[in-house]
């Protein structure tokens, strides 16, 4: 039923499959008949995110019936052996309670081809197996190629997959249905605007824009979808959701880990690359976007490409930008080292483990409200969230003793760890005196659901099989991004090395002075 999958028809009896009906909220949508193919399917990412995920969603009786699983990878493994390795996998890390069931038979469709990526021959021996589970598993022809591997690499899986005819479908199989191929792709998204548009056009050489799923985990996050509820399915929040009401918004990625074992991959690409350019951009874009006409993908995605349209950066950089890099400290009552003793970093690398930057969004809702964008390593804890903080009241009619305690109004937005909402705003102070001070009011996903949250990976997977691009970047918000943040990578470049912060702190003292500029703080978050 994938060909049919948005009217849930078919042409011969205008049969309709309630399992396909979009309007039919009594039951989830359920993939079609489908394989992924997962290239570096021995790699961290596969083993604690992707295998788990499927398994997740086979247990939520999300996955067909005759659902394939395919890894490739140089391992010398049979079929069985990478079962294991999926079996060990889903055991140590899937959300959901293990079924024996459910993995024997999800277990009936795992396959297993060896061969490096410049090897023609395994990509042959892919096409024989994808075939061979069309016929045996009824996959249909529908396969996703999850392209788990390093960028360098993109090029020569694509050049395999085009020459092997398996970016490129049959017109139709046997029963008139008309088969789909996938891609999905990890980030980062190239390495500066050049590179973006010159991956961007590699990948669409071969996928057309339409099949091709940028992954960005952030964006399946339940509570970054909750953004759009919070904003669009109430009116709350909308007639003050504006730069008459708002001083500043403040976007934080907060990790408390450094970088010990990923010095390969990190040094060279630093903070702003890693975070600011996809997630933290991503999170602005819903922040600010206007409402959608509807939430069909494209409208989605056309409300966000008009924010990052219009995004700038503040000038001067030297004052509206900060950067840094962990030194030794403490974390966790745990004495560790900076990031230039890490192992494997080049004693002498200038890599920023810290970032903050200063945007306007030159719309007539956001025109004079700063976004201020930060993430770090190594800093105080552990924390993704978006706080609105709203102006002072215009006029206070206490005395100033009364509201000496009293800070700005702020609706945040958790989004990790503790997901949920807090709206912080001044209330009196049980007493006899007039006191006004700040007090929270939470929600919290944990308390509020008996149902917990899927993983990030379980809801992206599940939208490529189903191919729904609501939650993946299009090729013109990847290029946007790099647009606006080019111009601070190129002024950091000229300016030598980041400012050394302490361990466990939270960042460096030039980002502290960024905000005093303007009369403003960080949020201890």
């Amino acid at each position: 039923m994938a060909g049919t999958a948005a009217t849930g028809k078919t042409a011969e009896t205008g049969w309709q499959n309630p399992l396909r009906d979009e309007q039919d909220k009594r039951v989830p949508h359920i993939a079609g008949p489908c394989s992924m193919v997962i290239f570096g399917v021995t790699g961290d990412l596969s083993r604690k995110k992707l295998m788990p995920a499927i398994y997740d969603l086979a247990n939520r009786g999300l996955l067909p019936p005759g659902f394939a699983l395919v890894g490739f990878a140089r391992r010398d493994y049979a079929d069985q052996d990478f079962a294991d390795v999926v079996l060990e996998a889903v055991r140590e890390h899937s959300r959901t309670p293990f079924r024996q069931e459910v993995w024997d038979h999800l277990a009936e469709g795992i396959r297993f081809v060896q061969g490096s990526f410049d090897d023609s021959a395994a990509f042959a021996t892919l096409a024989d197996t994808l075939a061979r589970l069309d016929a045996e598993r009824g996959t249909g022809g529908n396969h996703a190629f999850y392209l788990s591997i390093p960028p360098n690499m993109f090029p020569v899986v694509l050049d395999q997959l085009s020459a092997h005819d398996l970016a490129k479908p049959a017109t139709q199989d046997a029963e008139g249905r008309k088969p789909w191929r996938r891609v999905v792709i990890e980030k980062p998204f190239g390495h500066d605007l050049a590179s973006a548009q010159e991956l961007n056009a590699l990948v669409n050489g071969v996928f057309p824009e339409e099949t091709v799923f940028r992954i960005d985990h952030y964006l399946g996050k339940e509570t970054v979808q909750n953004i759009l509820a919070l904003r669009f399915a109430n009116q709350l929040y909308d007639p003050i959701w504006n730069a008459n009401y708002v001083d500043h918004v403040q976007i934080t990625m907060a990790e408390d880990i450094g970088l010990g074992g990923r010095a390969g991959y990190y040094d060279g690409i630093g903070a702003a690359r890693d975070v600011i350019q996809n997630h933290l951009l991503q999170l602005l874009a819903l922040t600010a976007m206007e409402e959608p006409i509807s939430f069909q993908p494209t409208q989605l995605q056309l409300e966000k490409i008009k924010v990052l349209s219009a995004t700038k950066l503040v000038a001067p950089l030297d004052e509206t930008t900060a950067r840094g890099q962990y030194a030794q400290g403490w974390q966790g009552g745990q004495p560790v080292v900076g990031l230039l003793d890490e192992e494997g970093f080049d004693p002498k690398s200038t890599t920023e483990t810290y970032a903050a930057i200063t945007l306007e969004v030159d719309t007539r809702r956001w025109a004079g409200v700063p976004f201020y964008l930060r993430t770090g390593k190594r800093l105080g804890r552990r924390v993704t969230e978006i706080a609105v903080v709203f102006k002072r009241a215009p006029h206070l009619p206490f005395d100033q003793t009364m509201t000496e305690e009293l800070g700005q109004n702020a609706l945040v937005i958790r989004i990790q760890p503790d997901e949920g909402v807090t709206t912080r705003f001044g209330s009196k102070v049980p007493g006899s005196g007039m006191e006004v001070r700040d007090v929270n009011m939470d929600f919290s996903y944990g308390e509020a659901f008996t149902e917990s949250s899927p993983e990030a990976y379980e809801r992206l997977i599940l939208d490529v099989l189903l191919g729904v691009p609501s939650l993946f970047p299009v090729n013109a918000e990847v290029e946007l991004a790099w647009e606006i943040l080019d111009p601070v990578l190129e002024h950091w470049a000229a300016e030598g090395k980041p400012e050394s912060y302490e361990a466990g702190t939270w960042g460096p003292a030039s980002a502290d002075e960024m905000l005093a500029r303007t009369g403003r703080t960080w949020r201890r978050a």
